[in-house]
């Protein structure tokens, strides 16, 4: 495979670079490179199934990054899973995947795996294999074409989580467009602030590791404690940045998050959530030397598929910015109910297709068959996110399901948030429902407010209010508002609606 190469050849010709820091450890590409080997050699060594799912468990280690290396040159995908999932979800996946290997990074509990027939790999066994050399796998084993080189588990929305499968193909079709189209192939540290079980972390992890660039990861620790955190950064010459919107929005409340703290940072690149026109006119301010690219798609077409640079021109034409082209390899449809193709202008269901489109859920044929389907030879995708195209660009319109009545009003929560933003007295916000006897009562606004000169949070909302009234009918203006310094997220970044929610209900 050509990224597994790629790799190799990094290994030989910058042995003594790193590929991956943390704020405790490293590991050089030379480490990396015979460390997975000998991963790969004991997998092979001890597996009783062909092409088994492997689970590394863990926390932005450098172990996870070996073990991923390891799986996959033995022939096998790995399933990343963060410490952050709770053990419930964990036995789940265990479950679905039927993964015959869990590889523990840091401390786990082995005994809450005891009714699984899965052969479990302590931080202990796993330093000693990692260190004991052993002839290493040839390429014929690697992982290739159309085997999966990583199932990612996502929200299912039965409750339980399912598995995409990342084939080879797919994520070098995904490499190869991250490679071209963006000025990123000759750049020293990329950073990395996704856990490794969010796919937005593939968006730095291989184009890294291709071009022998060294990831620099935020640890949950860092984002807990902000001082930590930017001195950090101060160190860190990030020179690609790589995370949700949420995460720059948190670090804009530091005024001294600017181009000075971090000299050599040159780009940016944005998914998983809407990146707001005010967040990257703030960062275009701070990081002049900076270009930021506002990207979308989901894990299914492996991290994302369209782009744009956010220009002081775009910025100039786009209270709302579009989500860009599509690949050069992959193709765009915006359809109505029936699948029909619309013309500019008119919202419907995008449908990817293309080589980054994954070959579905691991053991789930039916949840497969209804959103994976063949179109004009190639594999397609139904997202369940709506968009239309203009001009040339395309412009993500929220979720099919993120459509909510109030009252008997049909409406989109994420088009309220879109014109919330414009408000000159809000820098961030979510929008949630608040139900009562199993209907939407009303709508709530978590706000961060810009700065104001008002006295009493009731004569900001009425401002807020105000503005609103000349941008939506009064039924879409949330009913009560609340103004936060930050907003929650989760493990992986985004906004954590559910916790918002619940704090509604309390």
């Amino acid at each position: 495979m050509k990224l597994l190469e790629s790799i190799q050849q990094v290994s030989i010709d910058y042995p003594d670079r790193y590929a991956f820091t943390n704020q405790s450890k490293s590991v050089t590409y030379r480490d990396l490179w015979r460390q997975s080997g000998n991963l790969a050699a004991y997998i092979q060594e001890k597996s009783e199934q062909v092409q088994s799912p492997v689970i590394v468990f863990g926390h932005m280690a450098p172990e996870m990054i070996i073990s991923f290396i390891g799986s996959v040159k033995a022939g096998h995908p790995y399933i990343p899973v963060d410490q952050s999932i709770p053990n419930e979800r964990i036995k789940k996946i265990i479950e679905s995947s039927k993964a015959e290997f869990f590889i523990a990074t840091e401390e786990f509990d082995k005994e809450s795996l005891a009714e699984y027939p899965i052969k479990y790999v302590n931080q202990s066994e796993l330093s000693d294999v990692l260190i004991n050399d052993q002839a290493a796998c040839t390429e014929d084993c690697w992982v290739k074409e159309e085997d999966s080189f990583y199932i990612i588990y996502t929200s299912g929305s039965t409750g339980n989580p399912k598995g995409v499968q990342i084939t080879a193909n797919n994520l070098q079709s995904y490499v190869d467009w991250m490679l071209s189209d963006f000025s990123i192939e000759n750049r020293g540290v990329f950073m990395n602030q996704a856990p490794f079980s969010f796919d937005l972390s593939v968006m730095d992890l291989y184009p890294s590791l291709s071009t022998g660039g060294t990831l620099f990861a935020v640890t949950k620790e860092m984002i807990a404690n902000p001082k930590v955190l930017f001195t950090e950064f101060q160190q860190s010459n990030i020179e690609v940045w790589t995370s949700t919107p949420s995460f720059a929005q948190m670090c804009l409340m530091e005024s001294t998050f600017t181009q000075e703290m971090l000299p050599k940072l040159e780009v940016f690149l944005f998914c998983g959530e809407v990146l707001t026109a005010e967040t990257a006119r703030q960062l275009k301010e701070r990081f002049p030397r900076a270009k930021v690219f506002n990207l979308y798609g989901p894990t299914e077409a492996t991290v994302a598929i369209t782009m744009v640079e956010v220009t002081s021109e775009l910025l100039e034409n786009h209270s709302v910015l579009p989500i860009g082209k599509c690949k050069g390899d992959s193709q765009l449809y915006v359809v109505d109910e029936e699948g029909n193709e619309l013309p500019d202008g008119e919202k419907g269901e995008m449908i990817i297709a293309g080589p980054s489109v994954s070959k579905g859920y691991l053991g789930e044929k039916e949840l497969t068959d209804r959103v994976f389907f063949m179109k004009n030879g190639m594999r397609a995708y139904r997202t369940g996110d709506v968009g239309l195209k203009k001009n040339g660009l395309y412009y993500y319109q929220g979720r099919i399901d993120f459509q909510v009545k109030v009252h008997g009003y049909r409406m989109e929560l994420e088009e309220i948030e879109c014109n919330l933003v414009k408000s000159q007295f809000i820098k961030a916000c979510v929008v949630t429902p608040v139900y009562r006897e199993d209907k939407i009562d009303f709508l709530t606004a978590y706000v961060i407010p810009s700065d104001h000169s008002f006295e009493k949070e009731y004569q900001l909302t009425s401002a807020i209010k105000k503005e609103l009234a000349q941008l939506l009918p009064a039924y879409m203006i949330p009913r009560k508002f609340i103004y936060c310094q930050q907003l929650p997220m989760t493990a992986n970044g985004k906004v954590d609606r559910k916790k918002l929610t619940a704090e509604v209900l309390a």
